[in-house]
């Protein structure tokens, strides 16, 4: 007989294996206690090649490992560090290998007043070190855009001043209204998404991007890296018109031009067309007073020759060339004023054309605009509508909405080969 043996009763009773007592723990453990938040101190923080981050959090009594898997990390605002104060949400779970209870993190936040503030430094700081803030990637803005895009809201205060101030000053110009959500936890995707969209469509000049005022909070999916990247790579050249002057945002930084506000963003983007009518005005003016003085320092020119002893005989001949001469400048002055009358009437036409295309003179003219009720998306071809679709209707005093019965796309007879 061994130094020790089972006794009758212990073999009675059920024995354990370790993998078993640790799996009961864990059951007992992630079932009893719900999903709780924590504050606490980062300490041995470690971000893994794999994305996962581990550290523990302590306070003066005691401390608990954390798990915080990549695919919940990847959205974090900010870096976590050693002796950071961070609130945790998470459930409680239980590491079977080792036997070890940890936290499993749902949520990270920076603890205490200041916190958005705390995640802004820090990616302003790291995309600045990266170099997408610097001059050298700043596209210019074209002077005459034909199409601009607008990236924010379809029913914000932004949109309205945009289109005020676009309308007033260059109404030649297209605008293309791409609607996002400018607020919440899923804007910045869609601001990341809409910038991506333009680029792949291709036929915008310029980009606005932006919203009205409102609090760090409010204005936070402009803060968001996935914004800021989307911005960077952007072929199109963006202006950020985001919230007051006052307000500072990441998009503010890495866009090619800030503008203080929706406003500005539209005086940016286009010039004023009276200005450029008075500019053309100017240099018709300055061209004819130019001419002008060429012909008087000739005529006193000749005048001195006149009265010159050697021509004071022939002076008939003289006579005549003067007199060819104030006929030449009778014909140039008439055509000099002519040619400003004709420019004039054609800048009159120009500025009549740009009006007449608006679309709400278009409009006026019995043309009608469908979009889509729920999108707002315009609707330009039979292949975009489907029966029992609910769409609006605008007519030149007003709308209406309707739904499809029915819809008959027009096919195009393919031309007949001809041999000669």
């Amino acid at each position: 007989m061994g130094l020790f043996e089972p006794t009758t009763e212990m073999r009675q009773e059920e024995v354990l294996t370790v993998s078993e007592v640790t799996r009961n723990i864990k059951v007992l453990l992630e079932t009893a206690l719900p999903i709780l938040w924590v504050e606490g101190e980062i300490s041995n923080f470690k971000h893994h090649s794999s994305g996962h981050m581990y550290f523990s959090l302590k306070d003066e009594n005691a401390q608990i490992s954390c798990v915080f898997w990549a695919g919940r990390n990847m959205n974090l605002t900010f870096r976590p560090q050693d002796g950071m104060q961070v609130l945790v949400k998470g459930r409680v779970t239980v590491f079977e290998r080792r036997g070890q209870y940890q936290l499993d993190v749902l949520q990270l936040l920076p603890a205490g007043v200041g916190a958005l503030q705390l995640a802004f430094e820090q990616l302003k700081k790291r995309l600045s070190e990266e170099g997408l803030f610097d001059a050298e990637h700043k596209k210019p803005l074209p002077r005459f855009p034909r199409r601009i895009g607008i990236v924010t809201s379809p029913t914000g205060a932004a949109i309205r001043d945009l289109l005020s101030v676009i309308r007033r000053r260059w109404p030649s110009s297209e605008i293309v209204l791409r609607p996002t959500l400018v607020q919440g936890p899923e804007a910045a995707q869609d601001i990341a998404r809409a910038i991506q969209e333009f680029n792949a469509f291709g036929e915008v000049d310029v980009l606005i991007v932006g919203r009205g005022g409102g609090s760090m909070e409010d204005l936070w999916a402009f803060n968001e890296e996935v914004v800021a990247r989307a911005i960077f790579e952007s072929e199109i050249p963006i202006i950020s018109a985001v919230g007051h002057e006052i307000d500072f945002t990441i998009a503010d930084f890495v866009a090619d031009k800030r503008a203080p506000t929706p406003s500005v963003a539209g005086e940016m983007v286009v010039p004023d067309s009276q200005e450029i009518l008075q500019q053309l005005q100017h240099q018709l003016l300055r061209a004819y007073r130019l001419v002008h003085g060429q012909i008087q320092q000739a005529r006193e020119k000749l005048n001195g020759l006149q009265s010159s002893y050697g021509l004071r005989r022939p002076l008939d001949i003289l006579r005549q060339h003067q007199q060819a001469l104030d006929e030449l400048n009778r014909r140039l002055e008439q055509a000099i004023g002519q040619h400003v009358e004709r420019q004039k009437m054609r800048l009159e036409a120009l500025t009549k054309q740009l009006q007449a295309l608006s679309y709400e003179n278009v409009l006026q003219r019995g043309f009608a605009l469908v979009r889509d009720h729920d999108t707002k998306a315009l609707l330009m071809t039979a292949a975009q509508v489907q029966p029992e679709q609910q769409i609006d209707i605008l007519f030149q005093d007003g709308e209406a909405g309707a739904r499809v019965v029915s819809v008959q796309q027009r096919t195009q007879q393919p031309e007949q080969n001809r041999t000669d």
